[in-house]
């Protein structure tokens, strides 16, 4: 059992930068791909970027330059750092653990001026 708890959510001016975090429970973390996804009101939710245990990283074309995966296997971690942020990164992003299909409660992005 994978339990995923998301924070660094906030407010932000476009051009601004945020860092998400994911910290995962459990024994399981490393052997799996992890993701994060985000899903703005009214809109399906799409996948972001992805980090397999081989730390090989998958970007969507509308955040690829701009947003950064990676994870920390030894704090059981998994990370987004934002740059750039625009007005259609608002959504609440989630994470998600990949061999275990868990999701974390996700945590709110606004990207606003």
């Amino acid at each position: 059992q994978v339990q995923l708890v998301e924070s660094g959510g906030g407010s932000v001016q476009p051009g601004g930068s945020l860092t998400l975090s994911c910290a995962a429970s459990g024994s399981r973390f490393s052997q799996s791909g992890m993701g994060w996804y985000r899903q703005a009101p009214g809109k399906q939710r799409e996948m972001v970027a992805s980090i397999n245990n081989q730390f090989d990283t998958y970007y969507a074309d509308s955040v690829k330059g701009r947003f950064t995966i990676s994870r920390d296997n030894v704090k059981n971690t998994v990370s987004l750092q934002m740059n750039s942020l625009k007005s259609e990164d608002t959504a609440i992003y989630y994470c998600n653990h990949f061999k275990t299909g868990a999701w974390g409660q996700g945590t709110q992005v606004t990207v606003s001026s």
